[in-house]
């Protein structure tokens, strides 16, 4: 089975302030700006990192204002893992690298349900081992390559 990409939408799955609520929900967070510094920071370090066909439709997925923190950063060349994004995450923002781990789950749990299961399958193919995790999957083991 090939990957077969989805239809443009012509509106996001969910208003941003419904966004904000989830990631309120899911991170216990206290206000919703809070909430939104979480939703702007994790998704401008997630834009750092993915590239190509993928960051485009995940764009599309997203409100408007979250597309935003996303794709107006450069991807790097850089390619950390699940882990290093945390700890790029909180180097960057000034928190603990637990705070860090918390806010990455609470989006990116929100992000994967926005995405669906065929796009984030896509994402994580893209993306260094550790990710699944982050956004809330189970984290398979990739194959090895078999030994000369």
């Amino acid at each position: 089975m090939y990957d077969q990409p989805r239809p443009n939408r012509s509106a996001p799955a969910m208003a941003f302030d419904r966004m904000l609520e989830r990631v309120r929900y899911e991170g216990a967070y206290p206000t919703r700006e809070r909430a939104a510094e979480a939703v702007h920071h994790v998704l401008a370090a997630l834009g750092r990192q993915l590239a190509g066909d993928e960051r485009v439709e995940l764009a599309q997925c997203l409100p408007v204002e979250a597309a935003l923190a996303l794709t107006a950063q450069v991807p790097t060349t850089e390619h950390l893992t699940g882990w290093g994004f945390v700890k790029d995450l909180a180097e960057r923002t000034g928190a603990t690298p637990a705070v860090a781990r918390w806010d990455t789950g609470a989006v990116l749990a929100v992000v994967a349900r926005l995405a669906g299961p065929d796009l984030l399958a896509r994402i994580l193919r893209r993306l260094p081992g550790g990710y699944a995790l982050l956004f809330g999957q189970a984290e398979l083991r990739r194959p090895e390559p078999a030994a000369a």
